[in-house]
């Protein structure tokens, strides 16, 4: 598979204080990869990296030529109850993801219009375009969003923790929708549930201010230990319980 970038002895920091260092890490196209590890450890900072919100004070990211040309990075943010307040419709958030490509101040044209349209279907969201987002549930909010970071077709898709917004009812087709989304773009995907995410992604970077690469979907205690990732373990089974370290 084609490389989409490599990172090489990366390092970032904010204020002099270092996040991320000596990174070394690739992704490929139709990765899909679980970006897992503590609070304050990284995660965020790696997708901010990869955006080119944050420049690396040593190392380099070296992007695919095409990737690099084409501005082909989708990203859904971290999305908060006070998305929802901008007097805005599904259909304007959705086409707000080719501002970047077609700058602020052009119009949509005819074909970017079909194309939202064909997004929002896409989605599970048809009869919602002209909705207002405070009309929506969790779970067709999150939609939106990703249908905003995903009509520019791209080839990479960065999110970040989007599991923290989607209502239950809506987890499972949530992530069946990245996995057909998968089919055409790599994902690298924030989550504090290693369970969950476990299910549908192919492998995990574990994030601690270094990067332990994982090329399996199933890891376990141990191997969060050996990666330095102290993370709660969520197993997902027929009663809920929750994996705790040994403790005396």
């Amino acid at each position: 598979m084609a490389g989409l970038f490599d990172m090489h002895s990366l390092s970032a920091s904010y204020g002099g204080s270092l996040v991320l260092e000596e990174i070394n890490f690739s992704v490929k196209e139709n990765d899909f990869i679980g970006v897992i590890g503590p609070n304050g450890g990284g995660k965020t900072t790696l997708l901010k990296v990869i955006l080119g919100l944050l420049k690396p004070v040593s190392g380099e990211i070296i992007f695919n030529s095409d990737l690099l040309n084409s501005n082909s990075i989708g990203y859904l943010p971290q999305i908060s109850t006070g998305d929802i307040n901008y007097p805005v419709t599904v259909t304007d958030v959705v086409l707000s993801g080719l501002m970047i490509r077609k700058g602020v101040m052009s119009g949509m044209s005819s074909d970017d219009k079909k194309k939202a349209e064909m997004v929002i279907e896409e989605l599970g969201l048809k009869g919602m375009a002209r909705l207002s987002l405070s009309e929506l549930s969790g779970g067709q909010l999150q939609r939106v969003f990703l249908g905003r970071a995903i009509i520019g077709d791209p080839r990479l898709l960065l999110l970040d923790e989007p599991g923290n917004f989607v209502d239950s009812s809506f987890e499972n087709d949530f992530y069946e929708k990245l996995r057909m989304l998968n089919g055409r773009m790599a994902i690298l995907m924030v989550s504090h549930d290693v369970g969950t995410i476990s299910s549908h992604i192919k492998s995990f970077a574990c994030v601690n201010r270094k990067l332990h690469y994982h090329p399996s979907h199933e890891i376990t205690n141990d191997d969060l230990l050996a990666y330095g990732c102290p993370i709660q373990l969520i197993t997902h089974g027929e009663v809920p319980h929750t994996v705790l370290k040994i403790h005396t």
